[in-house]
């Protein structure tokens, strides 16, 4: 594994279990040192230990993301960090009759104001040290239609559109900004789903789930300095689309 992120520092949100935690670990294997951000601290503990034994050092911040306060209070607490991931989000699926205005405002809390208030927080650090790259975990549900997946296919559309807009105002600054839409991944978020949630594995070309450590490879390649032309770019990591037949 390269040495290309040492002396770099990573805040990965949503870092103690599934993608985050995948990232954190790919990030650290490739020599940054990790902020985890989660809320659950048992959870933190088993990212910190697997973090320490890359050889890489770690911290716990927790925040609730759907408090704008906390999650200025995060920013705040992090200070300099030259890696931001976007990874913390929720996904109550329902269809537009059945969202109530509780669920839709979650969703534009965690998975859409969060970001937001992190990157306006931590961006402008980045581009007075001329050098950053942030990205932001998206969706397939961004740009395919899915029943119950409304709002939030609309927070993770709403994200890539952003995306592009902090590439255009960051980039000339040295700060990447730049998406990985993740494909249907098995984690511990997702297993609630049960059987069911295997189907959308059946659903692309690969015709499987993906693995968190996938995800977070490409997560980690955007993030990297051999990524270092790639600004305002959604890269999907979905599997394929299967031929229809």
């Amino acid at each position: 594994m390269s040495n290309d992120l040492a002396r770099q520092t990573a805040l990965v949100t949503g870092a103690t279990a599934g993608i985050g935690r995948a990232t954190a670990l790919a990030l650290a294997a490739r020599g940054a040192d990790i902020i985890v951000h989660g809320r659950d601290g048992e959870r933190a503990a088993g990212t910190l230990r697997q973090i320490e034994a890359l050889g890489a050092t770690a911290r716990f911040e927790p925040a609730d993301l759907s408090h704008p306060a906390e999650v200025i209070a995060l920013a705040e607490r992090a200070g300099d960090v030259d890696i931001l991931i976007n990874n913390a989000g929720i996904f109550r699926f329902a269809r537009t009759g059945d969202t109530d205005p509780a669920t839709f405002d979650a969703h534009i809390a965690v998975n859409l104001r969060a970001p937001f208030l992190l990157v306006q927080a931590l961006a402008p650090g980045m581009a007075g040290r001329g050098h950053g790259a942030i990205v932001n975990i998206s969706s397939g549900a961004a740009t395919t239609p899915g029943l119950g997946s409304g709002i939030y296919g609309a927070t993770k559309a709403a994200l890539e559109s952003l995306t592009r807009v902090w590439a255009a105002e960051y980039g000339p600054d040295g700060v990447r900004v730049n998406a990985v839409a993740a494909g249907p991944t098995r984690t511990e978020g997702t297993a609630v789903h049960g059987d069911a949630f295997e189907s959308a594995g059946q659903a692309v070309a690969l015709k499987r789930l993906a693995h968190p450590e996938e995800i977070a490879e490409a997560v980690a390649f955007m993030a990297s300095p051999g990524a270092g032309y790639v600004n305002g770019a959604v890269l999907s990591a979905m599997g394929g689309q299967p031929a229809l037949g």
